[in-house]
């Protein structure tokens, strides 16, 4: 699968950069690698944000009571591979691009960037930020106990950046933003499901056991003594 990804994302590429079917103008070669970057984009975003809500969900305390988790986390474990895929041509989409004012500079360090160079540095730091879940998380053995999950939920701060560089740095921001309104409710919808209704839930049946249901095991432990030694 990521290989027949990665061919049709090079055919992609090559079509965008006149290597197939040149264009009939020069206004036309412009739109064409500026239209493979700006969709790529919008794609990684859309992958990514699919991505943090499978592992929002995949993350709540019930989990394991939840049938359907098995046929998910598949699609949270493997999803990565597509947003690294358009991500990595969105990327050379912008560096290959003369008019769009990123460069490799702008595309390797945070602020280099001549087009909008604080809404790009953002997308640079998402794309390092990513980096690290996604390496930290296939090679967790290699991590003190724990590490890799307080790395990972820098998916998170991945989200918010990513987020941000696509509402400042597109021209198109306006066209796109009930995309991004719809991006942000369905994260914010499933952080509320795992952290609000589960922790009330949580505290509502701990309330509703009867305190005299631990009295006589409480009681019980208070009547072992210790066995005195041979």
């Amino acid at each position: 699968m990521a290989a027949l990804l990665g061919i049709g994302l090079v055919v992609a590429a090559l079509y965008a950069t006149d290597q197939i079917l040149p264009a009939t103008s020069a206004y036309q070669a412009e739109m064409r690698v500026w239209l493979a970057a700006r969709a790529t984009g919008i794609v990684s975003l859309v992958l990514l944000s699919l991505l943090i809500v499978f592992g929002i969900v995949l993350s709540h305390p019930e989990q394991s009571r939840w049938k359907q988790a098995k046929r998910v986390f598949p699609w949270h474990e493997s999803l990565w591979v597509f947003v690294m895929a358009f991500l990595a041509v969105h990327v050379a989409a912008l560096v290959l691009d003369p008019y769009a004012g990123v460069g490799l500079a702008g595309a390797i360090f945070p602020g280099m960037s001549e087009y909008r160079s604080v809404p790009v540095a953002l997308g640079v730091v998402a794309v390092y930020a990513l980096g690290v879940t996604v390496v930290t998380a296939r090679y967790t053995s290699l991590l003190p106990a724990g590490a890799w999950l307080r790395l990972h939920r820098l998916s998170a701060l991945v989200l918010a950046l990513a987020w941000g560089h696509g509402v400042l740095a597109g021209t198109d921001s306006d066209a796109l933003r009930p995309l991004y309104w719809g991006i942000a409710i369905v994260v914010f919808c499933a952080a509320a499901y795992r952290y609000w209704v589960i922790r009330v839930r949580t505290h509502t049946r701990a309330r509703s056991v009867p305190p005299a249901t631990l009295q006589p095991i409480h009681q019980e432990e208070q009547r072992v003594e210790p066995q005195p030694s041979p």
